[in-house]
């Protein structure tokens, strides 16, 4: 199926060239949420509201266009899927975890979940199985489903680790498999007995459903600490769902977007999905990412929103064929995830004509920071991470009282806590009562893990409040230094910098540096480009990577416990020789050069 042509009244359609100004944001307030937006606070409520407006337009189809569901469709399946699941015996607080790709059946198994009250907690696919039985040590969830026998998963071991060790699991559910697994139960069956099965008790149970009870669980993605599975409320989602799809999709537009990043990140579920749907649009499900097969759907369904993390980009301009495929009718491209450089932003300003970015959390359901530009004005989106909204506001703390209260808020340009207040604050850590209070403060404070300060420009990141090093004195922040590195933009892919023990000075800097292709780089030249950072600043020891050696995480970001770890093993390999803490004034603050020249 193809989406039909684009054909909307005026009064709907957004104004680009207005959007394109640099800084343009409209400002969401909660008497917008609480009054315009009233009668879309709980996630069914979206679907609800669309297929009554609009019942038979798309709602969710498959980017190959073989399946397509309708507002109407969405609304009755996920309804009957809701009444075969109270049937099975889930009840409103249960968990139901997936390990399951970016399909329409997912889609439609989440929000009957939703319509009930059981709360969904989508897994990577990429996990081990480890991995999953200790996410589901943590949850204990009444139901588990997953793909089965589907080229190229085969999860009959796994199915058979989670049996055997989690004995609490009553349903095994298997999505989508060429071959029988004993012991599991279909969707395709769930969903035939739901349909001929009436939702007679449905009314009552999904009335006691409540914007603040629990939606969504995802597990945050562990670049700094193992993950934590972080449970996300209906009000959460859709407030982040009003400031996304207001100030990048161009609101209740109807808009048509790519969702092609997994469905246990917050970038797949609760932004390019819910957002897109929430303004009554068509979200395009591409089930597995596939840099070729992403520019496909936009060409094919003549997509306007593209959201990615900056490697998806990479991959996608890194293909032969890119420059054959018609991207025309994208209207707006956002990254998030990863600070990018100059020629990033160059490139994505060639490929739509407004671009964005902000900063997005798992435990705000997605962005809390928005900042946009059209190509004449995208050096504004370098500067930093743009501005909050007045429904979701940031402060620059102090770090939290010993009393679990929040420090005091800091003045303008002062490095401190990155915090939020409002209705985007996750509800809790599943089972993890002493993480969550670390996290929240007992006035309402979130605070981010991000130090940072505010300006009339907005938002900027220093760095992590756990990766910080303290060295001779100094706090110095690795995003200073890596954005240093990495301004050597025609050799270096990736620059991660991190501190290592260190008997004088406490911790000294090591970076790890990851070359571009076909280029030369050596610790010499390294050393000639940081010597124009302060003397305390500049790495002590430097670990170039050949393109593609950066340890990164299951969402492509550098992995920095596994960073930390790499260069801790060659510091003791240097410090076992006595080449570590012996001498570091000399080489590494006056001269500031690097360890073992090539």
């Amino acid at each position: 199926m193809l989406l039909p042509p684009v054909d909307r009244p005026m009064r709907q359609m957004i104004d680009w060239t207005m959007m394109s100004k640099p800084m343009y944001m409209p400002q969401f307030t909660l008497d917008d949420y609480e009054n315009v937006y009233a009668d879309r606070h709980r996630l069914q409520d979206v679907v609800a509201k669309w297929a009554k407006a609009k019942p038979d337009s798309p709602a969710i189809l498959s980017a190959d266009g073989n399946r397509a569901v309708t507002w109407s469709e969405f609304d009755r399946d996920t309804t009957a899927l809701a009444g075969e699941l109270l049937r099975m015996g889930f009840a409103k607080g249960d968990f139901l975890v997936t390990m399951l790709p970016m399909t329409v059946d997912h889609v439609l198994l989440e929000y009957g979940c939703f319509k009930i009250g059981v709360i969904v907690a989508p897994l990577d696919l990429r996990l081990s199985a480890a991995e999953v039985i200790r996410a589901l040590e943590i949850l204990r969830p009444r139901g588990f489903a997953g793909l089965g026998v589907k080229a190229p998963f085969d999860f009959r071991e796994l199915c058979r680790a989670v049996k055997a060790q989690c004995e609490w699991i009553e349903h095994f559910i298997v999505a989508d498999s060429d071959e029988a697994i004993p012991g599991t139960q279909t969707f395709a069956a769930i969903a035939e007995r739901a349909n001929r099965s009436g939702t007679a008790t449905l009314a009552e149970i999904a009335a006691g459903v409540t914007e603040d009870d629990g939606a969504l669980v995802i597990f945050t993605t562990g670049s700094t600490g193992s993950p934590k599975p972080a449970l996300l409320s209906h009000r959460n989602i859709t407030v982040q769902n009003m400031c996304l799809c207001g100030t990048f999709f161009g609101g209740d537009c109807g808009p048509r977007t790519l969702v092609n990043l997994p469905p246990s990140h917050v970038g797949g579920q609760t932004e390019a999905m819910m957002s897109t749907l929430f303004g009554g649009g068509t979200a395009v499900l591409l089930e597995i990412f596939d840099a070729s097969r992403s520019l496909r759907a936009v060409s094919q369904h003549r997509l306007e929103i593209l959201g990615q993390i900056p490697v998806m980009f990479n991959l996608e301009w890194m293909l032969k064929e890119y420059e054959r495929h018609d991207l025309s009718s994208l209207k707006f491209a956002a990254y998030g995830g990863n600070a990018v450089s100059r020629p990033f932003v160059d490139q994505l300003a060639a490929m739509s004509p407004v671009i964005g970015t902000g900063l997005g959390l798992t435990e705000t359901a997605g962005f809390c920071t928005y900042i946009q530009a059209d190509a004449a004005g995208r050096e504004m989106i370098l500067a930093g991470l743009g501005m909050d909204m007045p429904i979701y506001p940031c402060t620059i703390r102090q770090p939290m009282r010993a009393d679990g209260n929040a420090g005091d808020e800091l003045t303008s340009g002062e490095i401190g806590h990155v915090c939020f207040s409002g209705p985007q604050t996750f509800l809790g850590y599943v089972n993890d009562a002493a993480a969550t209070a670390k996290t929240i403060s007992r006035d309402g404070f979130l605070y981010t893990g991000d130090l940072g300060f505010k300006d009339a420009a907005g938002l900027h990141l220093s760095g992590r409040e756990k990766w910080v090093i303290k060295s001779l004195g100094y706090q110095i922040f690795p995003g200073d230094v890596e954005a240093h590195i990495c301004s050597l933009e025609e050799k270096v892919a990736n620059c991660v910098v991190v501190g290592v023990a260190h008997e004088v000075v406490s911790e000294a800097v090591v970076a790890v540096v990851e070359k571009k292709p076909a280029v030369e780089l050596s610790h010499k030249e390294l050393d000639r480009h940081a010597r124009s950072l302060a003397s305390y600043m500049r790495p002590r020891h430097w670990i170039l990577l050949s393109p593609g050696q950066m340890p990164l995480n299951r969402v492509g970001k550098p992995d920095y416990l596994r960073v930390q770890e790499m260069a801790r093993r060659e510091i003791a390999a240097l410090r076992a020789r006595g080449a570590w803490d012996s001498g570091y004034l000399k080489s590494g603050q006056e001269q500031g050069s690097g360890a073992d020249e090539e």
